[in-house]
């Protein structure tokens, strides 16, 4: 998204959906300024704790939709990262914060066991925020455009760009590396290729556009 200047165009969209810590602060050019929902992992919970004046009361207007495995997640206040939440929404009442149930999360593993045919649990794999935010898109959005996310097969093209796998960390792995680790890593790994062959198929029977860079379906 650096450099694409679509910020404006971004901004005009009815709601705006961003993932984990994305900021927008100082990239505003590029990846606009408004936020409609935002989509957390777990394990971005408390990078949102450390700016959290920023995320949860300049952006008070911001829907916040936490997803992470039942471990983490449960209600009986074994879950870290609910009790985290819980916190943050006492201290924050304004601010709409959602969870995503255990039964939405066994419902996005079947989603990816029908379209791979592999169990999600057996291959060693998690799912990305990019895989929930996606669902959520195509249950609550007549139409989706998505930007900065490249297609399945962009790495292995030869003349592909060497970008940061993060825009706002540019001195980081690049995209590609982060990509070819996690698709082959035995444990632990995001299939994020997988996925994104898996959007390119939806692509195909609900409205969705990906732009920066554009696919060719």
């Amino acid at each position: 998204m650096l450099g694409a200047g679509a910020g404006d165009e971004i901004d005009q969209i009815g709601c705006v959906i961003r993932m984990n810590n994305a900021p927008t602060r100082g990239f505003e050019k590029d990846v606009g300024s408004h936020t409609n929902v935002r989509v957390v992992s777990h394990t971005t919970v408390p990078l949102l704790v450390k700016k959290e004046r920023y995320y949860f009361k300049q952006s008070a207007d911001t829907t916040y939709v936490f997803w992470g495995p039942y471990r983490n997640m449960r209600e009986d206040g074994g879950g870290i990262i609910f009790n985290v939440l819980l916190k943050l929404a006492l201290k924050y009442p304004k601010v709409k914060m959602y969870v995503v149930t255990r039964d939405k999360i066994q419902y996005c593993d079947s989603v990816f066991q029908n379209e791979t045919g592999k169990n999600r649990m057996k291959t060693g794999a998690f799912l990305s925020t990019g895989f929930f935010s996606m669902i959520l898109a195509t249950d609550m959005c007549d139409s989706i455009t998505v930007y900065g996310m490249i297609d399945d097969n962009y790495c292995s093209q030869a003349n592909h760009s060497v970008v940061p796998y993060h825009y706002y960390e540019q001195k980081r792995i690049s995209e590609c590396r982060m990509y070819t680790y996690h698709e082959n890593t035995q444990r632990g790994g995001h299939r994020f290729i997988t996925e994104k062959a898996i959007y390119a198929k939806w692509a195909t029977r609900h409205k969705i556009q990906f732009k920066h860079p554009s696919w060719r379906l």
